[in-house]
């Protein structure tokens, strides 16, 4: 059974941020009835704001004016209140404002990122859409100026250490955190398979570890809270003014990263460092966080040999030396996030380097397990991993309400669709295994791959390519690729890659292979194989919302089509010619709303119109019409672009209803002046007459908050007309 409730917030205007003021805050209806609540308290010049929540929020409110750092920052202070605020929900509200804010860009947050945990509650996806109604409230109010999509898509949120933890995530926190205060252990050991958080939770760490914790007021926390902050009060007591590092092998993603750590309080882009630069500063690390620890390197297969064995001999080893020796050497204490399945090159250190640390007694060893990336959570992880090792024992083909994961026989039908996505949602690219040489590294002009009478080249750079202009234009690889999050990914399987019906396996062809440097000095097929379907299963991980799929080996293509449904595209409207055309027996009319004047109220008339036929299970019926409704102005329930059939209004109550619209008083961004689509909500009054409509207000549904609802007042509602009720999306 769904239950829902009337959404209603209330954010109130700005109140001084003084001692003078406290006694009007306090009449706030929020704050005198001591109701859960959040507020925002923030200084507009300099760009600095704090969220908070209580539930005795006059209290809480003194001591923050009470705070000599607080009082003489802030001016100004906002009370978000509502009656369907309970405490689970204050806390949510709080954790998700302090995550967009920090990531939105135009205030810094004096907030600490301790505590910032996921909870389930009562009715917890009813408040998404509250949360979603603060926001518009601060973006009408000025006070944020990007929408949730925007923000969702910035690297600065998907790697903000203000990021809630699920339980998972926060349980391993306190247990790392422990370890480097209370255990005589070095080295932290964490495992994690894609999209499990690790990226998270280790900027997390460092923001936690390199916040003064002198600043953080503890009235509130819970028993765990209040143990984390113990944690980190022990480590800066231990290590006074700690250095600390966050390494990333991966020079795209640690270029991204410093650019995140740029953008806030108290983290430094200079934090971020390749393994190398582990050897510049002149005094150990006190804590260096290995970030995708299976990409570290040895001397295998790298453009930069010399340098590599200088570092080795610094260290007075040879060429047996890694990246691994270099950061046991450099620092006191170590964590590291690992996942070895995500190792693809011969260059990554091989699983038994780390075998010694592993049987260290003293190596605390903790495993991430919830899924965070993918919305097909540890059902779709485990099926690709079966997939590609060809070990499912369920033979049916994957389905999940969650996940969009599709096959395409047509590389143009899966590029027309994602592009659809990246309409939408953006952050959608394709990504194919390395089957084509990069001829275009060299030559701009140069083609690398043509499948389809596509042609594309290879990314144009390889430093944060996923965000790059033209990025939706070419094709990634693996390098640009790993690490980073999209929304859908569009994978091709290469030439390189088959299935041999005969043996039930996957094949290699090392000759299809151009990653000179992923295969050079592997002698071992089944060493390639791995590295390969290693590659294949991370690019597989990277799609949030859905990954599209294409194999240009038809024996693989058809392996890979008995475990993944098969795409389908929407049949186009057909258009019937004019002399079979039986009105309202086989077909409706097509109407074109921007040059439909004068006609809504004659479509009986058919020689005016083209017609078409509906899909074999809806029966045309006399005032049905189709249109094209273009734009994102209702796109959680009609996509841009799409052909829908609505029918003529035959009046009574449209009061929640999707509507056609025709009136002068309209301007729609979407549509043009003239005409809308909206959900329809009128007030009415009662006079001697009856009643008569007295305001109109026609919402958006979308997923953009800039879109506003149109509203109507009783005198621009003299040719104010209803023409058609939304029935359905066609194509």
């Amino acid at each position: 059974m769904s239950m829902s409730f009337e959404l209603s917030i209330d954010v109130s205007e700005p109140y001084d941020f003084n001692t003078q003021s406290l006694s009007k805050i306090q009449q706030n209806p929020w704050v005198k009835n001591q109701w859960p609540l959040v507020y925002f308290i923030q200084n507009e010049v300099m760009a600095e704001a704090y969220v908070g929540e209580s539930t005795n929020a006059a209290s809480r409110i003194k001591n923050h004016l009470a705070n000599p750092v607080k009082a003489a920052v802030f001016n100004k202070i906002s009370i978000i209140g509502s009656d369907k605020f309970n405490k689970s929900a204050t806390l949510d509200i709080e954790s998700n404002l302090i995550q967009y804010i920090a990531a939105e860009g135009t205030y810094k947050l004096q907030n600490g990122n301790s505590g910032l945990v996921n909870h389930n509650y009562y009715q917890q996806d009813l408040y998404k859409d509250l949360f979603k109604e603060i926001w518009k409230k601060l973006l009408d109010k000025k006070v944020v100026s990007k929408s949730l999509k925007e923000i969702e898509n910035s690297e600065l949120f998907k790697y903000s250490p203000y990021k809630s933890l699920n339980e998972d995530q926060y349980l391993s926190v306190l247990e790392i955190l422990e370890g480097l205060t209370q255990n005589n252990s070095n080295s932290i050991f964490v495992r994690g398979s894609a999209g499990t958080g690790k990226t998270v939770v280790a900027t997390y760490l460092l923001k936690l570890l390199a916040t003064n914790i002198l600043n953080t007021d503890v009235e509130e926390f819970n028993d765990d809270e209040l143990r984390e902050v113990n944690y980190i009060r022990n480590f800066q007591l231990k290590y006074p003014n700690a250095k600390i590092g966050l390494v990333v092998a991966m020079s795209s993603l640690r270029e991204s990263l410093q650019q995140v750590f740029k953008q806030v309080p108290g983290l430094k882009p200079s934090m971020v460092i390749s393994p190398s630069e582990t050897f510049k500063s002149k005094e150990k690390y006190d804590l260096l966080i290995v970030d995708e620890a299976h990409r570290l390197r040895q001397y295998k297969n790298i453009s930069w040999m010399g340098a590599f064995r200088q570092n080795n001999q610094k260290l007075g080893l040879g060429d047996n030396g890694n990246e691994l020796d270099w950061i046991m050497a450099n620092s006191r204490n170590q964590i590291f996030f690992y996942d070895e399945p995500q190792s693809v090159k011969p260059s990554d250190i091989a699983g038994i380097h780390f075998t010694k640390l592993l049987e260290d007694q003293g190596t605390i060893k903790l495993q991430l397990n919830s899924q965070m990336r993918v919305q097909g959570g540890e059902n779709y992880i485990k099926f690709i991993d079966d997939l590609l090792n060809i070990n499912r024992e369920d033979k049916t083909v994957y389905r999940s309400a969650n996940y969009e994961l599709f096959y395409f026989d047509s590389l143009a039908d899966l590029y027309t669709e994602l592009g659809k996505k990246e309409q939408h949602y953006e952050l959608c690219r394709m990504v194919a295994g390395y089957s084509w040489p990069w001829q275009s590294k060299n030559n701009k002009t140069a083609i690398d791959i043509e499948i389809d009478n596509l042609s594309f080249q290879w990314n144009q750079t390889d430093k944060d390519w996923v965000n790059s202009p033209n990025a939706f234009k070419e094709i990634g690889c693996i390098h640009t690729t790993q690490g980073y999050d999209l929304n859908y990914t569009g994978v091709i399987f290469g030439k390189e890659i088959d299935y041999n019906k005969n043996t039930d396996q996957i094949e290699i062809d090392p000759k299809q292979y151009f990653d000179i440097n992923g295969k050079k000095g592997i002698a071992s097929p089944a060493d390639l194989k791995s590295y390969i379907i290693n590659i294949y299963k991370t690019i597989l991980y990277r799609g949030i919302k859905g990954s599209f799929v294409y194999a240009c080996n038809p024996n693989l293509a058809t392996y890979l089509k008995k475990h993944i449904p098969l795409f389908e595209k929407e049949p186009a409207l057909r258009i019937i010619p004019f002399n079979q055309v039986k009105p309202y027996v086989n077909a409706v009319p097509l109407l074109d709303i921007t040059a439909a004047a004068g006609n809504f109220s004659d479509l009986q008339i058919h020689a005016d119109f083209e017609w078409v036929e509906l899909p074999f299970n809806i029966t045309p019926q006399k005032g049905y019409f189709v249109c094209k409704v273009v734009g994102e102005s209702m796109n959680k329930r009609i996509p841009n672009g799409a052909y829908c059939l609505f029918r003529q209004d035959g009046g009574g109550s449209r009061n929640g209803k999707i509507v056609l619209i025709q009136s002068t008083a309209i301007q729609d961004a979407d549509f043009g002046s003239g005409y809308t689509v909206k959900e329809y909500h009128s007030k009415k009054v009662v006079t001697d007459e009856g009643w008569q409509h007295n305001a109109i207000s026609l919402k958006p549904l979308s997923d953009d908050l800039s879109y506003e609802a149109i509203e109507l007042t009783e005198d621009e509602l003299t040719d104010f007309k209803v023409v058609g009720v939304f029935e359905r999306v066609l194509t």
